[in-house]
């Protein structure tokens, strides 16, 4: 993990396109810009961790190949 100290105003670059700008802090929080293209998401952690286990349930409950054969079988 690289750490960095940054003042208010102050940004870090993640290659050529991402731009981390630190806003302010008040108290406990730290506000943080983020500036990136639209085709790059950007998620907090605990969102992010929860899209990745709704991925992980509907792929576990998929319908199998040999389901789906039976399934488009029976449609003709």
């Amino acid at each position: 993990m690289l750490v960095l100290a940054r003042k208010k105003g102050e940004s870090i670059m993640i290659g050529d396109q991402i731009e981390i700008v630190i806003l302010g802090s008040e108290g406990d929080t730290i506000r943080v810009g983020i500036k990136a293209p639209k085709q790059v998401e950007v998620f907090r952690k605990e969102i992010f961790q929860q899209i990745q286990e709704s991925n992980k349930e509907a792929t576990a409950s998929s319908i199998s190949p040999m389901n789906l054969s039976k399934l488009m079988n029976r449609s003709k």
